[in-house]
């Protein structure tokens, strides 16, 4: 039986977290944070990050306890991550964008 981290079926709340974190993690290495390169690389970690967030939302149950206000949470930290890789894909071309002008 595999454990169900591993199981796509299945509801997992840890999964969908660790796409998510890993996916932030992987879009800094890629940006060269404090430089902000321009790279189209960056278009992954938003698609496994976007995943996850899916995932996340998957585990939401229909009556209000406290573990459907922590998925609520974790939604939240699963948004604020997939805003920072956007504006690590984004920001490169607005600013050369606007460097431009």
């Amino acid at each position: 039986m595999k454990h169900p981290l591993f199981n796509p079926r299945a509801h997992s709340l840890l999964r969908g977290s660790l796409l998510v974190l890993l996916s932030l993690a992987v879009s800094l290495l890629l940006s060269d944070f404090p430089h902000n390169r321009a790279t189209l690389f960056l278009i992954l970690p938003v698609l496994f990050a976007i995943a996850g967030t899916a995932d996340t939302v998957r585990c939401m149950q229909r009556r209000w306890s406290f573990y459907h206000a922590g998925v609520i949470l974790c939604i939240y930290m699963d948004l604020m991550a997939l805003c920072m890789i956007l504006f690590f894909l984004l920001y490169p071309y607005a600013r050369w964008i606007a460097s431009s002008q």
